[in-house]
This record gives C-alpha cells, structure tokens and sequence, in this order.
C-alpha cells in the first residue's frame, strides 16, 4: 500500500527552495548594497581626510618658510621635488602622506606658490590638492609706515592704514587705522609738546574716530627690511636702465603720458636755503640751471631704472616701473631724490605702478606747484621724505614759495626717519607747508607692490583647491 501522506510531505521542499534562495538572494544583495555603501562612505572619510592632510602640508611648509625665509627646496638639496611628509594622528600612527611642489619667488617678486597634495594610505589614489601663495607683507600695504614718532596735523586727512614703530599724535581726519607700536612715549617739540618732553599713550591727540587707533601691536622690524640695491643695480644692467655716476650733478627724468620718459643729465644746479631741526640749514641743490637730453625710452622696456647719483622726477606716467637712486660703496655718497612738479599715474586704476627708492632723503623741492600732487610708493630707507622749511629767519633764500594751497597723495609713504612737509605756527596758514593734504591708500598695491619692493613676514595670498 502507497503512504500518501509521506509523497505529500515531499512536496513542499521545492517550494522551501525556492523561498530561501529568494531569501538569500537578497540577503546578498541587501550586504552588496550595504557594502557598496559603506566603501562609499569610507571613500568619502578618505576624501575629506585627504584634504585636511593637504591643508596640513600647507600649514607645514608655512612653519618651514617662518623658520627658513629663503629655502624652497624643504631642507633638501633637490631643488624640484616633490617633497613627501607623513602624517601621523593623534595616536602618532601613520595614515597617509602629503606631497609638496614649491615654486620660488622671481626676482622681482616675494610670492611662493606651494602646492600640496594629501592622501590617506588606505586610500592612496583618493587625492585632495591645494595650492596656496605666500607672500611677504608689503609695505604698500599701509599708506603711511614710518620708524619713529608722527604727528598729523589737523588739515591732514588720511585715507589709509597708518603704522608707526613711535608715537603718533592725530589731530587730523583718519578713515582707517592708525597702529603704534608704543604703549607710551616721550612726546617732543617734534610733535609740539614741551622741550622736555611729555609722556603721551602710543596714539592720542584731537581725531575723529578713535575706534579706530590700535596700540601698542608688534613693531615692524626696519632693521631687517632689506633694499637689495646691488640686485637692482643687475636687473637694471639686463633689462631696464643703469644710469652710473655722472660726474656732473646727477639725472632727470620726466615721464610722459604716452608711456615714455624723456632722460637729461643735469650740467647745472642753483642751491635754495631749507631748514630742519634735525639738520639745521642747509643748502639744497635743487634747482636745474642747464642740462642735456641724453634720449627718450618706453617705459615698457625699462620696467627698473637705477641710478648712481642725485635724481630729480617728474610727469605723467604710463605704465609700471620702479625706480631706484643709490651710489656704491653704501653710505659714502648722499644720493637725493628730488620732486619738483607733480608725479602722477595717467589713470588711478592699477595699470599704473611706481616704485620709488631712496637710500636717502626723498625731497618736495620749495617751488613746486600751488597744487601739488604725488603718486607711487615712495620709500627714503635712511632718511625721511620732506619739504624743508624756507622761511625761517636767517635760512631762506629769495622768493615767497614757502606755502602752497594743497598737497595730494596717492600710494604708500615709507621712510626710516620721520617724514614731514609743514611747519605749525599754530592755527590756520603753516610757516611752511601746505594749507591742506590729502592722503589715500592705493588699494592695488596691497598685494602687487612694485617690483623690488621690501617685505616683512610671510602672510596667506591666496588659497584654492584643484
């Protein structure tokens, strides 16, 4: 006899397999998914790990340019890299890696461009690159830095940031701000105190906008703010204008709004009586009797001029230069920079640049225009820029050209001795000077300073992912 009930047992087996192959099918693919998922997650982690650790090279290489401003090759004699760095967690295990190209600064320039690329080594081909730029900060990017004490008048405006390593007293119209260095100083006749001196905080007097004073912050260090003035002598020599001592009374240059300047040697000169505290009276040989065109030049292809000798300057500039007067051996010479009519940019919309350094004293000759008007970096880095008193009793010379109406500036001052051009003889008209000034920070130049330009410390230009 046939046991139906066992055939209808055995049955349902099929059925069961066909249940639970559904059923692991998709287990499996649930755990695929899940899996998938998860390796995306981790990629994901392995992303953003590799970006921190580029961030991280970044940072690194900003420390190493701190402690050694001039390597680019990260301690290494390999001057191409790339140069590879572990990076450790907290734990001090070692997760992955970060890759640094360096690219050095030109000759004119302080900007290093530092590329990094991280990765973690669970991950090595999941790659994250920044590239940052570093520059020095440029002294352009105040209207006013200045090494000893300042006093700003109250027909004085400034439009700019305003650093002074000394004391500073503001009674005129500041629209950014004014740093010192000082927590208090010794307040002198120079910024009309007593003869014996008054203790004064860093910045104090009768301005406007207080909020915006800031002392004392970190001085900037003068010493170290090297003008490499052989350097500039080479690049002159190769691709700009070398002017050698002339063996007469130095060089002039006008510029012209058609982007060329017009070069004459000074055969002749009359002297005009300035006086200055610090000095006394002096003779002053700023006046051109005579002198010979030598030729006339692009701006373009003469993007340096140095010159061994007295410089007068001048015109409508085109264009972007710098212009350097300073005479070997250092110190031996006097090497005056005159400014006897205005010195303007064609248009103030940063295609136009000037750079001008002095070793010595940058000068306002007496008889420049009733409205006068500078633009460019100006830079005296032994001495002062200034328009001398000429009418003091006893040390002035013919003529009535003491004051004029107005004084208009555009760019950036820098000088290692105070910088002036008025002289009070309390309210109202100065003794000497002008009746009103107007001083306003060239924004373009914060972060493109004119070639051959000093810097200080390293700062972050920029910083972008690729």
């Amino acid at each position: 006899m046939v046991n139906k009930e066992k055939y209808r047992q055995g049955t349902i087996t099929p059925a069961l397999l066909i249940i639970a192959s559904a059923f692991i099918i998709a287990i499996y693919g649930l755990l695929f998914i899940l899996s998938l998922q998860f390796d995306y997650s981790n990629r994901q982690i392995a992303s953003e790990k590799a970006v921190n650790i580029a961030e991280a090279g970044i940072n690194y290489y900003q420390w190493h340019l701190i402690k050694s401003p001039g390597d680019y090759q990260d301690g290494t004699e390999d001057p191409d890299g790339p140069y590879i760095h572990d990076y450790t967690d907290p734990q001090g295990d070692v997760i992955g890696q970060f890759s640094l190209s360096i690219t050095p600064p030109s000759q004119a320039s302080s900007i290093v461009t530092i590329s990094s690329t991280g990765y973690t080594n669970q991950y090595p081909k999941i790659k994250r690159t920044i590239v940052a730029k570093y520059g020095k900060v440029s002294l352009t990017a105040f209207a006013f830095v200045h090494n000893s004490n300042l006093w700003f008048g109250k027909s004085i405006t400034v439009n700019g940031p305003v650093f002074s390593n000394g004391g500073i007293r503001m009674d005129g119209t500041n629209t950014s701000t004014v740093q010192s260095a000082k927590q208090t100083y010794i307040c002198g006749v120079e910024s009309g105190c007593d003869e014996d001196g008054e203790e004064k905080p860093g910045i104090w007097g009768t301005g406007d906008d207080e909020t915006l004073w800031e002392f004392p912050v970190p001085p900037i260090d003068f010493a170290g703010i090297y003008v490499n003035f052989s350097q500039m002598q080479g690049a002159a020599e190769s691709e700009g204008l070398y002017l050698p001592p002339s063996g007469d009374q130095g060089y002039q240059i006008i510029f012209n709004s058609d982007g060329t300047f017009n070069l004459y040697e000074v055969t002749g000169v009359d002297y005009i009586k300035g006086y200055t505290p610090e000095v006394g009276c002096q003779d002053l040989y700023q006046v051109i009797l005579d002198k010979v065109l030598v030729g006339t030049y692009n701006v373009s292809d003469t993007p340096v001029i140095f010159v061994e000798d007295t410089l007068w300057i001048e015109g409508t500039l085109k264009g972007e230069i710098t212009v350097a007067a300073a005479r070997f051996p250092l110190g031996s010479y006097t090497t005056y920079i005159y400014i006897p009519n205005n010195l303007i940019y064609l248009a103030k919309d940063g295609t136009n640049s000037l750079g001008l350094i002095g070793r010595d004293d940058i000068i306002m000759t007496r008889d420049v225009p009733d409205y006068y008007e500078i633009n460019g970096a100006l830079l005296a880095q032994q001495g002062r820029i200034i328009r001398h008193h000429y009418g003091i009793q006893g040390c002035k010379s013919s003529g009535s050209d003491k004051n004029k109406n107005e004084f208009i500036f555009y760019g950036s001052m820098i000088s290692k001795d105070r910088s002036y051009w008025n002289f009070s003889s309390g309210p109202g008209v100065p003794a000497s000077g002008f009746v009103k000034s107007t001083l306003t920070f060239d924004p373009d130049m914060a972060n493109d300073p004119p070639s051959y330009f000093p810097a200080t410390q390293y700062q972050l230009i920029s910083w972008k992912e690729e």
